[in-house]
């Protein structure tokens, strides 16, 4: 048999058109993501129709629709702000750590940042935004080393079922301790309940503007941390042999994680699952090169959580289901779905 005729006339697929695939895939999903934000500022406890949405984005505020526009648009920013950091975030430690579970609220990160500010709430008394957001990261940051260092014990070391299994203990733990500071304090027990639930409501540029430059500054290092994180798929000795400065690598995109996380957790409350089924949906559209995985988890974030908040509202009218709530929902059934189509040996 000829073999170089067989390979000659096999498909391929040529760069030029792996990038203009992606660039397509991309451009669609940005523009689902602007129909979801125009469906999130006209639906809600009473509907608005389209011209009046526009006419409130406009500046006007004269009708009652447009009135409820206004209230919605900070509401709608903070829902795409906190999705894109999510998915992110999930899509960054699961480069990281080589752990398809990986997820800010599997691993814990994100009852860490809770259990921080509720504890700086609590006993210390804080009051400001810049405070929240603050303990919040350090929450965040100070539980993702203690999960990794308890996945790392014993032979084998941190294996992505090691992390899995250390991460959900962790949360565990941490939720029942939320819990126990809070039942002492009927002062704050109100307000650290539903923030603890996970939500956007009330959402206001006011309490938006102070969280900006840290999901910048998480944005821009975890999007600069994408090259990185293709070597370290590679293994940590072959990253090392080509180079890479491995240890370094994973404590950047880590940190751009931890950013996102703590300044989500802060603003929003714990918020879970949205950084598990992102990055997993996303591979299925770009692969695993995370220098498109990215910014498409970050753009199919925003997309599921502002989904999400509108589900909440159809789903409870004339209430409404907190987004944690429903994103619970979606991604627990889609964890169980990972597990079951790991084999147990290579977790």
């Amino acid at each position: 048999m000829n073999t170089t005729r067989l390979f000659a006339n096999r498909p391929r697929v040529s760069l030029a058109s792996q990038t203009g695939s992606r660039v397509s895939w991309l451009a669609v999903l940005l523009l689902v993501a602007i129909l979801v934000s125009a469906l999130s500022l006209s639906i809600g406890t009473r509907d608005v129709p389209l011209p009046e949405v526009v006419s409130a984005l406009s500046g006007h505020s004269g009708t009652i629709g447009e009135a409820a526009v206004a209230t919605r648009i900070p509401r709608t920013l903070l829902t795409m702000l906190a999705g894109a950091a999510l998915g992110l975030a999930g899509a960054v430690m699961q480069g990281v750590t080589r752990n398809p579970l990986a997820d800010p609220g599997i691993l814990g990160v994100n009852s860490g940042a809770s259990l921080a500010v509720v504890v700086a709430v609590a006993w210390f008394g804080i009051t400001s935004v810049h405070a929240y957001i603050w303990t919040a990261i350090f929450g965040a940051g100070i539980t993702a080393v203690f999960v990794y260092l308890v996945g790392s014990l014993g032979r084998g070391g941190a294996t992505p079922l090691k992390l899995a299994l250390a991460g959900a203990a962790t949360s565990i733990a941490f939720s029942s301790l939320v819990i126990a500071v809070v039942l002492p304090r009927a002062d704050i027990a109100g307000g650290i309940r539903s923030w603890h639930v996970g939500g956007v409501g009330g959402a206001t540029f006011e309490r938006i503007e102070p969280v900006l430059p840290f999901l910048v500054a998480g944005f821009l290092i975890c999007l600069l941390s994408a090259r990185r994180l293709n070597s370290l798929a590679l293994g940590d000795e072959l990253a090392a042999g080509l180079g890479e400065r491995v240890a370094f690598a994973r404590a950047t995109a880590s940190f751009g994680a931890i950013l996102l996380c703590g300044a989500t957790t802060a603003i929003c409350g714990p918020i879970g699952f949205v950084g598990l089924v992102v990055p997993h949906a996303c591979r299925l559209l770009v692969g695993v090169d995370h220098r498109w995985l990215l910014p498409f988890s970050a753009v199919s974030g925003a997309i599921l959580l502002t989904g999400a908040d509108i589900v909440g509202r159809l789903a409870a009218r004339p209430s409404e289901l907190e987004v944690g709530i429903v994103t619970a929902l979606i991604g627990g059934p889609f964890f169980i779905w990972i597990v079951r189509r790991q084999k147990v040996r290579a977790l």
